[in-house]
């Protein structure tokens, strides 16, 4: 039973058989193979892409199929694609529906970056250390240059109308843990942490 982005995508695509890109499914090879599963027809890029026929190594700026797609999947790639402006022109040229999976770096703060370092020395000295950065606040100084929720939601408002839209809890996908989730959920529901993900459907606008 798919999970995670996979069963979000799988909810707003039109019913199987749809084409799908897939944009920036890196070297795990993305939902591809969970939509794929599920009966659609999809073309997953990236240029550390997998082998495989569902897959071709390439950017987005060379991509030289036209479509047309039905969708396009993109899971944490717009925070660094840079201009954003013209991908995003480029994929609603390419397909009407776009379903995002994306985290906000500027909404990582103090209370996100403390708890986070709390849970990554807890984890490790429970012997599962993650294969994550321990310090947010370091990696975040480094990766100053991400886009913040609002650039990205600027840039998709130009060009999609909003059909879905929820923030949801994030650092649980860096630190993994038994428990993780459920506590960073607990602390969002209390307050203590704002989300950090975010999830978004937009339809292109006509005209």
């Amino acid at each position: 039973m798919p999970s995670g982005f996979a069963a979000y995508a799988l909810a707003q695509l039109p019913p199987a058989p749809a084409r799908v890109l897939e944009v920036g499914c890196g070297a795990e090879g993305g939902v591809a193979p969970e939509l794929v599963a599920a009966g659609h027809d999809v073309l997953a890029i990236d240029p550390a892409a997998p082998e495989g026929p569902l897959y071709r190594r390439v950017t987005l700026d060379d991509l030289d199929d036209s479509g047309p797609f039905d969708a396009v999947v993109a899971g944490r790639v717009l925070h660094h694609v840079d201009p954003l402006g013209p991908a995003l022109d480029k994929l609603v040229a390419l397909a009407p529906l776009l379903i995002v999976d994306e985290f906000a770096r500027d909404r990582i703060d103090d209370a996100a970056t403390d708890w986070y370092r709390r849970q990554h020395r807890i984890l490790v000295a429970a012997g599962a250390p993650p294969a994550a950065p321990d310090d947010l606040g370091v990696w975040r100084t480094a990766h100053a240059g991400l886009h913040s929720a609002d650039v990205m939601r600027s840039e998709l408002d130009a060009r999609y109308e909003t059909r879905d839209f929820e923030w949801r809890p994030y650092l649980y996908r860096w630190l993994g843990g038994p428990v993780t989730k459920a506590l960073e959920e607990a602390l969002i529901e209390s307050g203590a942490l704002q989300p950090i993900g975010f999830r978004y459907t937009g339809i292109a606008r006509s005209g």
